[in-house]
């Protein structure tokens, strides 16, 4: 006679109904009964499966329930079954690295089914990443001016950095612009960072963890991003956003900021833990001159940190025309700029419609030709940051 599939396994069966429900499939299996307000300690090193009877509980305190398991980052995988499965559950189920739904009624076979595909997507789980070995780099970038083109310089760096990088999960790209960053949506990827759920609890974000909040952008390329919410700059603390900067450095050679125009409570903590901070400017006078402003404000509030560099963006080659020059900027600027990007709207267009870097969609763009040069001259800097990132300065 076969083995039941659960047989030898640990399963925490939340209802009261479950066990007769599966009694077979569940032959062999070490199972513990318990109230949904055990939920939160079902964690994979003591459970290796959660099932949960949705129809038993008030809809709410079971929603509840499951964000504090996921919030542990740890979860066992779960299996949620009902006749009814409400709307607020299963989106919290979601959140979850490893569920599934398996609607009532279903025979037996149907669960064991269910459950094992949970249990081999479980043993199939890749590895927590390592820590980097190297000193990580954080570069942030921001625009003097909204518009400015920050978002895709931004984008653009963390390509070229990845593409220097023969290693898996090199660079991380996190959009700071929190309420509504559009990185994902250059990019063509999906959000997945809800930063919001680790408030109460920042010390929970581990590399684990933020492995269920990032968005794989290539092999060398992970995004952290949030859905758009226009309230989540008061939403998310300044301890879950230093927190996950922290982790970020610690487990990516390369960590890329695309970071708001306007301070929050955050900013100078994450600028002072940067090994670069550029300022994206257009070649307008009220750009130039907010970009000289932002410079010197750094500064000031940075004092002791390296300065800011300044890049000239939209450069055009012209021979007559409004447009300032390079050395007509930089008088403007009264200093020197970093480096210039050049002006390519087609292409720019072509890679945020199709969904995906520049350097994808248009590889010979000079866009992509200046930014992998500026990166090759930072890159090439000796400056390197400590271990412990952003919390030197916190």
């Amino acid at each position: 006679m076969n083995p039941s599939p659960l047989s030898g396994r640990r399963v925490l069966l939340v209802g009261p109904g479950l066990g007769a429900t599966v009694a077979t499939a569940l032959k062999g299996a070490a199972t513990e009964n318990a109230g949904y307000e055990r939920l939160p300690q079902a964690t994979a090193d003591v459970y290796d499966l959660a099932l949960i009877d949705a129809d038993a509980w008030e809809p709410q305190a079971l929603a509840s329930a499951i964000e504090g398991l996921a919030a542990t980052g740890r979860a066992a995988p779960v299996l949620l079954v009902g006749e009814r499965l409400p709307t607020t559950v299963v989106r919290n189920l979601l959140r979850l690295e490893r569920s599934d739904v398996l609607e009532a009624p279903f025979t037996s076979e149907q669960f064991a089914l269910a459950a094992t595909a949970l249990l081999a997507l479980a043993a199939a789980a890749p590895e927590p990443v390592a820590p980097a070995t190297e000193g990580s780099r954080c570069w942030a970038v921001t625009g003097a001016v909204g518009g400015a083109g920050a978002t895709t310089i931004a984008i653009e760096i963390a390509t070229a950095l990845a593409a220097r990088s023969e290693r898996e999960k090199s660079v991380c790209l996190i959009d700071l612009n929190l309420a509504d960053g559009s990185c994902a949506a250059y990019l063509g990827a999906q959000p997945a960072m809800r930063l919001g759920d680790f408030n109460s609890s920042p010390q929970r974000i581990d590399a684990s963890v933020m492995q269920a909040l990032v968005t794989t952008v290539s092999k060398q390329l992970d995004l952290l991003a949030c859905p758009r919410d226009p309230a989540a700059f008061e939403a998310i603390s300044r301890d879950a956003v230093l927190r996950l900067l922290e982790v970020a450095c610690e487990s990516y050679q390369w960590v890329i900021l695309d970071m708001p125009r306007h301070r929050r409570s955050w900013t100078l903590e994450a600028l002072s833990g940067s090994d670069e901070v550029l300022v994206i400017s257009e070649l307008t006078v009220p750009a130039l001159i907010a970009a000289r402003s932002l410079a010197e404000e750094m500064e000031t509030a940075l004092a002791g940190r390296p300065k800011p560099r300044i890049v000239l963006n939209r450069l055009a080659s012209r021979m007559f025309g409004p447009a300032p020059s390079m050395s007509e900027a930089e008088k403007a600027l009264q200093r020197k700029a970093e480096a210039g990007v050049s002006s390519d709207w087609e292409a720019a267009a072509a890679a945020a419609n199709l969904g995906g870097p520049i350097a994808q969609h248009r590889p010979k763009s000079k866009i992509v030709k200046d930014v992998a040069q500026l990166v090759e001259r930072l890159a090439a800097s000796n400056g390197r940051r400590s271990a412990n990132g952003t919390q030197r300065a916190a």
